[in-house]
């Protein structure tokens, strides 16, 4: 498995496995049919609902912890989020059945976000979170946390995929030293993609899939990816993408995939600003 260094030094998989809708009675079953297939990086979510199941498989897996690679998620709070940040950490690290986090992401710009990302720093000063990040900040926001705080985020989670490829973004991220990462990245098979002309033609070239060529897209631009599966043999496919290069010529062909746009929500739009920020986990 490749990894990609943060910048704080920490290593980070540059492929993973993403439980995001599945449901949590399916959730262990599927972890540890990954862990099996040889990933490494796991990605839950306070929101998902399914942070026990993934500590489930990670208890039972026998791998050493230090062989793994566990990020989870905080949903929005509310001021003072000092103190609501770290029950929500607590409660997170809890239902995983672990010591530490290896990331540990802002989920949404939204709440206290300055009260929130101070707190998080100060999990990662005592040693609790090897390394912090955000999710779904636009370049201006992440450019505001930057320069209005101590640390700079490891990561930004963001929609990237063929239809929405985020170059400005990953551009603005390199500069400042922020790992950019995928959700999304098949796009949820949105606009016919897993029978898309172009990237089935790419594939049969390489005798691959479209989903291993998005995936090899993704990871060869630097992108760290996080795909999603409930079945064995899919995800052995997913993680079966690092023997074969994508040429200069079909990366740019690819490129011309790019819309612009979002294919699910804008996190700027203010009906979805309004639906999102006010939404609160029970607790």
């Amino acid at each position: 498995m490749r990894n990609v260094t943060l910048n704080n030094g920490v290593e980070m998989p540059i492929l993973g496995f993403g439980v995001y809708q599945i449901p949590p009675e399916q959730t262990e079953r599927a972890v540890t049919d990954a862990l099996a297939a040889g990933y490494r990086l796991l990605d839950t979510a306070a929101a998902y609902g399914n942070e026990e199941a993934v500590g489930r498989a990670i208890k039972n897996s026998g791998i050493p912890r230090e062989e793994l690679f566990v990020t989870t998620k905080l949903w929005v709070q509310d001021a003072p989020a000092q103190e609501n940040t770290g029950r929500a950490f607590e409660a997170s690290l809890s239902a995983l059945g672990l010591d530490h986090l290896d990331l540990y992401l802002m989920h949404q710009p939204y709440g206290d976000v300055y009260g929130q990302w101070r707190a998080m720093e100060a999990l990662h000063r005592e040693g609790l979170v090897r390394a912090i990040g955000v999710a779904n900040f636009h370049p201006d926001r992440l450019v505001d946390l930057i320069v209005n705080n101590e640390i700079t985020p490891a990561v930004d989670q963001i929609e990237t995929h063929p239809f929405f490829q985020r170059t400005a973004d990953q551009e603005l991220m390199h500069e400042h030293g922020v790992q950019p990462q995928s959700w999304g990245g098949f796009a949820e098979g949105k606009n016919d993609l897993f029978t898309n002309p172009l990237l089935s033609s790419i594939g049969a070239e390489h005798g691959k899939s479209v989903a291993q060529v998005v995936l090899r897209w993704l990871t060869q631009r630097g992108i760290v990816a996080i795909p999603k599966s409930v079945r064995a043999e899919r995800m052995a496919e997913n993680i079966d993408i690092f023997d074969f290069e994508l040429t200069d010529a079909q990366m740019a062909a690819i490129a011309s995939l790019d819309t612009g746009n979002t294919l699910f929500f804008d996190h700027r739009d203010p009906a979805m600003v309004d639906w999102l920020a006010k939404r609160r986990l029970d607790a």
